[in-house]
């Protein structure tokens, strides 16, 4: 019977390996009008393109953070061609759909239709980059839409231990600015700053276009030709950000009367791209299954506890759980990494782990969407669209030193955050990390 389970396991993971394999092999790169596009065909009915803004918040300061995402969130209340509700009208008709995505690095929005639909979406989804009407009413009410969701990370534990624990962990950096912006710079905003940000930022130099779907090259040119290919090209050179600032471990702890108590530590990490990067995503992993299995499994101290991985140009890890007993589960988690960066991991096991991470990873990647994501990452963190296998071989290569490597030199100077009962944070043993 194991025999059976482990080669179900290798059959079920090869599939999307190879199936996106081969998809690597018909990808192209190319230029369309001063836009540099990634092009892989598929034969799904499902088309999605996405278009990257590059930069992300080293394009904003302090002062006007969240404004990219103001911005191309307003476009949906009007253009020049397609005034508000014949806007509305046209995407219901259509039965499509123009999503933002924000991030550290860059922020994004595309398209998701089908064949049938995708020249039409298209013209709607220019139009907003082109000629956003940035209507004072309408921008005003998205306005407040952005301030009730800032605000509400007050009332959410995760998401206010979230934003704290970047702010401390990037403090001095670019990545301390909240993409969806703060209470100050969304309110001191202005009409004539949103319209000053699109002439300026709208530029070609800034864009990478990801188009996965069954639509040819020659098709994707002349609608870039037709549309954004005519916008202003500007001199933007896109760079990986510089490297995160080391600082001794610190704690920041805020009073909240909680069931339970809120922890979630924050370390920078190498740059994308290089051997510790693709080391630490391993590691990260290694960490979050002696976690569960030592303070969930066998303690029964949490109902949730992980050690992600941050993926940045500048990539970083997390150290979160939520508990009643804050000084025995911080213990442990001290423990637990202590082991990891000293004890000698088995490399057959190691191997299965790596063999389990890809499985996962490929199956969570197989949609137009995740794999457009997917290729914008790989190309701007490393120059290379043959994502997937350079992706797999490089996960294989990493051995038990390179897991015991990383673990020492990365998962260090912890800057934490702590919400709930203050009386029982345990400083003193978070300050050791």
């Amino acid at each position: 019977m194991r025999g059976f389970l482990v080669a179900a396991t290798v059959l079920v993971a090869a599939r999307p390996v190879l199936a996106q394999r081969s998809a690597d092999s018909a990808t192209v790169l190319f230029e369309a009008e001063g836009i540099k596009v990634i092009h892989r065909p598929s034969q799904s009915d499902i088309v999605v393109a996405n278009l990257y803004l590059l930069g992300g918040v080293r394009q904003v300061t302090a002062a006007n953070a969240g404004i990219e995402l103001l911005l191309l969130d307003a476009t949906e209340r009007g253009t020049k061609t397609y005034p508000k509700e014949r806007l509305r009208r046209a995407m219901s008709r259509l039965g499509t759909s123009i999503g933002i995505g924000s991030g550290t690095d860059w922020t994004s929005l595309g398209i998701r239709a089908t064949r049938a639909t995708f020249d039409s979406t298209w013209a709607i989804f220019a139009s907003r980059l082109m000629e956003p009407t940035l209507d004072a009413a309408e921008v005003e009410l998205v306005r407040r839409q952005f301030l009730l969701a800032v605000r509400q990370r007050q009332d959410n534990p995760d998401a206010l231990a979230e934003y704290l624990a970047d702010s401390m962990a990037y403090d001095g950096h670019p990545y301390a600015l909240p993409p969806a912006g703060t209470d100050r710079s969304l309110a001191a905003i202005t009409l004539p700053d949103l319209r000053k940000y699109h002439a300026e930022q709208m530029v070609k130099s800034r864009m990478l276009l990801v188009i996965v779907g069954d639509v040819t090259r020659e098709k994707i040119t002349r609608l870039v030709a037709q549309s954004i290919g005519k916008l202003p090209a500007g001199s933007y050179v896109w760079a990986l950000p510089d490297t995160l600032p080391r600082r001794k471990a610190s704690v920041l702890g805020l009073q909240r009367d909680l069931p339970t108590n809120y922890i979630l530590g924050r370390y920078a990490g190498p740059k994308a791209g290089t051997r510790d990067y693709y080391a630490l995503r391993i590691a990260t992993a290694v960490l979050s299954g002696q976690f569960f299995g030592e303070i969930r499994s066998r303690r029964n101290l949490t109902y949730a506890v992980e050690a992600p991985f941050i993926d940045h140009g500048i990539s970083g890890g997390g150290l979160y759980v939520t508990t009643a007993q804050p000084q025995l589960t911080v213990d442990i988690m001290r423990q637990q990494l202590a082991a990891v960066r000293t004890s000698n991991v088995d490399e057959e096991a190691l191997g299965r782990l790596i063999h389990q991470f890809l499985t996962q990873f490929f199956l969570e990647n197989e949609t137009n969407t995740q794999q457009a994501d997917f290729l914008a990452k790989s190309y701007l963190y490393e120059g290379d669209i043959k994502a997937v296998g350079h992706f797999e071989e490089q996960l294989r290569s990493i051995t038990p030193d390179d897991i015991r490597r990383v673990a020492q030199r990365w998962i260090r100077d912890v800057q934490w955050t702590y919400i709930g009962d203050l009386a029982r944070m345990p400083k003193a043993s978070m300050e050791r990390w």
